[in-house]
């Protein structure tokens, strides 16, 4: 059967109009759903018994189970989901003083191997459906009993690899009589899939596009994130021009450092270069150390230095701030661990 939550409102409109339904009931099961945040059809009592019964007969409602939740003692919740088909994804709650953050996963594994990511080594599965990507929004908020501000697709696997479902499931999330999260307040992060940045710069959304950069040229980087074989710097910073002349949006770079990698003020001059004259903004990452992994993070000295060299030639540059350092905080590890 199909998932309920894999319908945008006007889908569901027509859903219910094909049943011999009156459109305005697709209002009221949406706000069951992302209002309410019901588990089942029966809870929507003001929809007759005879709807409640075309509803369960013909879709289902796609509720997560939670297989592990770990807590960081600043709050950081990860969460392990079952998909109930025998799978199983990771989502992150994140507590800023500007509200809650959840890092939501985009496929079930990932394709692109990227050396520093702990979901590296798992084995790509499949995409995630919209409705299996709401879900997890969904599912946070019934554990805590309270509202998501942001969304950031950061997660398990490249949302531009499944890029379809992702739009999809924006427009669900974004919708004013559903969870209501504005687009500005969703981040987006692709590896460099350049094809899917000039179809993204097409979408008019208001929502932030990230881009995994982490190396300044194409011999680091191709060592760090196989991707770049396909899509060198060159063509990715392309992309990214075009994509700020269309839209007028301020693109964030996330760089990652690693010790005696990439953390140097060779590379940090490299990277102004790089971005001269964009509208951008560097997000640097310390790396998290994975079981395995060839990187481990820069010093906390190297990455003051680095920030401030970025900061004193011109390039907007902040430090991530670390949150749930004391559980598994790498993407990909709660699921190496238990599955």
């Amino acid at each position: 059967m199909k998932n309920i939550k894999g319908y945008n409102l006007e889908e569901l409109k027509q859903e219910l109009v094909s049943m011999g339904e009156k459109a305005y009931r697709a209002e009221q099961i949406f706000k069951w759903l992302y209002i309410e945040k019901v588990k089942s059809f029966d809870e929507m009592t003001n929809l007759s018994l005879d709807l409640r019964e075309k509803l369960k007969k013909n879709y289902t409602m796609c509720n997560f189970k939670i297989i592990k939740k770990q807590e960081a003692v600043d709050g950081t919740k990860k969460y392990l989901f079952d998909t109930l088909d025998g799978n199983a994804i990771e989502t992150v709650l994140m507590q800023y003083h500007h509200g809650k953050t959840i890092c939501v996963s985009s496929q079930i594994g990932c394709k692109m191997g990227c050396k520093f990511c702990a979901s590296t080594g798992i084995a790509f599965v499949r995409s995630l459906t919209a409705g299996e990507i709401v879900e997890q929004i969904l599912a946070v908020e019934q554990d805590i009993g309270e509202h998501i501000s942001n969304i950031v697709f950061m997660g398990i696997g490249e949302p531009f690899d499944n890029y379809d479902n992702v739009m999809h499931a924006i427009k669900i999330i974004n919708n004013q009589k559903g969870l209501n999260i504005g687009a500005r307040h969703i981040s987006i992060s692709t590896s460099g899939i350049v094809p899917k940045i000039y179809d993204f710069a097409k979408e008019e959304l208001q929502c932030t596009l990230s881009i995994s950069l982490h190396a300044t040229n194409n011999e680091k980087r191709s060592k760090m994130m196989p991707v770049n074989k396909l899509y060198p710097i060159e063509e990715l910073i392309r992309a990214c021009k075009e994509y700020i002349v269309k839209t007028n949006k301020r693109i964030s770079f996330e760089y990652a450092l690693a010790k005696d990698n990439n953390d140097n003020i060779e590379d940090a001059k490299a990277l102004v270069s790089l971005l001269n004259g964009m509208l951008c903004h560097v997000n640097l990452i310390p790396i998290n150390k994975i079981e395995n992994g060839k990187f481990t993070k820069s010093s906390n000295e190297n990455i003051i230095r680095f920030r401030d060299y970025l900061n004193d030639h011109g390039i907007v540059a902040t430090i991530r701030r670390e949150l749930g350092s004391d559980i598994d905080a790498a993407c990909g590890q709660l699921r190496r661990k238990n599955i």
